[in-house]
């Protein structure tokens, strides 16, 4: 399983006469957008355009920094959708990512480890993307 990102975009904010400088937080989340897809065996198992790649970033830092990590499921309650438009869960065989808008959509299974590494490659994808907009990627946490 693979997170890749591509043609990242400021949303609406220049439209609105705000620069990501001078964004709060949360429109900043939203407003830093690229196409999402998650790959497995070469081939594309889910796409979205246009997505809040860099809210996404900042919730599963949070997440993988927190004490519960491991042994507790990831589910995005994003601020411009329903929860669950990506969820990341444990399994028997292992983690699992699906999105409650296609239900019948899961990953195969992966270690707790391989999963790690895989968000830890989405984070680093974000931030290389986030930067070479212009823009401080420092407002998504460390993982």
């Amino acid at each position: 399983m693979r997170f890749t990102c591509r043609n990242f975009g400021l949303s609406d904010l220049p439209r609105r006469g705000i620069t990501p400088q001078e964004a709060p937080l949360d429109v900043l989340l939203l407003g830093i957008e690229a196409d999402l897809s998650i790959w497995e065996d070469g081939q594309v198992v889910w796409s979205e355009e246009a997505f809040p790649v860099a809210e996404l970033a900042y919730h599963v830092a949070l997440w993988l920094r927190s004490p519960d990590a491991g042994r507790e499921d990831f589910e995005l309650d994003s601020m411009q959708a329903d929860p669950g438009l990506i969820r990341i869960t444990g399994s028997d065989g292992g983690w699992r990512i699906g999105s409650t808008y296609t239900p019948d959509f899961w990953t195969s299974p992966v270690t707790w480890d391989d999963l790690v590494a895989e968000l830890e490659q989405f984070d680093r994808c974000v931030r290389e993307g986030v930067a070479a907009m212009g823009v401080d990627p420092a407002f998504i946490p460390e993982s």
